[in-house]
């Protein structure tokens, strides 16, 4: 069975479109009907994100943590406890391509025990041609980067297990696992075959993640 866990705080807006690219994921004929059980981990929500996870037919796990670190963690528990062999993480603002899990799991046949994929930013007008101009200076979306993102990760559940899982941090839990399981002898896939959407929202979720990296870009 293949995991795949969303944390989300206050995500009504844009959880739907995730889900809703999540479940034709699920349903890729690549998969040969290999079942895929999805868990939105809702931490300390004050809006309508429950309903909308309801409204798509997955039950949310809640949480009160305030740290995407432990709400990750908890997500991927709850999946490693119903027997997920393999577990797939992305971001409530962000939507995967319908063969996105097809890929990791070509990866992981191919030897891998984690793959890191990139990220595309979906819409830029939230921003100046400045910052997205300054982003793809500094991005490089080839096999072979260095890129890690919680919006586009995978991993083997053995190797998640062994090297400890994610780390109860407030930002950058998603680079700590990768340095972990690189620690613990995991061979990781650095690929841009496994394709994510994400936002170029200019209200983080995670103070110090994506969105503040952009903010970043325009005060340079």
């Amino acid at each position: 069975m293949i995991g795949v866990a969303v944390p989300a705080h206050n995500e009504q807006a844009l959880l739907g479109r995730c889900l809703d690219a999540l479940k034709r994921a699920a349903r890729h004929p690549g998969l040969q009907g290999e079942p895929v059980r999805l868990v939105v981990v809702l931490d300390a929500c004050t809006d309508a994100s429950a309903e909308v996870a309801a409204g798509h037919g997955v039950l949310p796990l809640v949480v009160q943590h305030r740290n995407v670190g432990r709400t990750r963690a908890a997500g991927a528990q709850a999946l490693l406890d119903a027997g997920a062999q393999w577990l797939a993480f992305t971001d409530a603002d962000s939507e995967v391509a319908d063969d996105w899990l097809v890929a990791q799991l070509a990866l992981h046949e191919a030897g891998a025990d984690a793959v890191c994929g990139c990220v595309s930013v979906a819409d830029w007008s939230a921003h100046s041609p400045q910052v997205r101009g300054r982003y793809e200076a500094h991005y490089r979306p080839v096999e072979g980067h260095r890129h890690i993102h919680g919006a586009n990760l995978g991993v083997q559940a053995q190797a998640y297990r062994r090297a400890g899982g994610f780390r109860p941090l407030a930002c950058g839990e998603d680079v700590a696992l990768v340095h972990d399981l690189e620690a613990s002898g995991a061979r990781i896939a650095w690929s841009i075959t496994p394709r994510v959407h994400t936002s170029a929202r200019r209200q983080a979720r995670a103070r110090g993640g994506f969105a503040d990296f952009l903010l970043g870009l325009e005060a340079a």
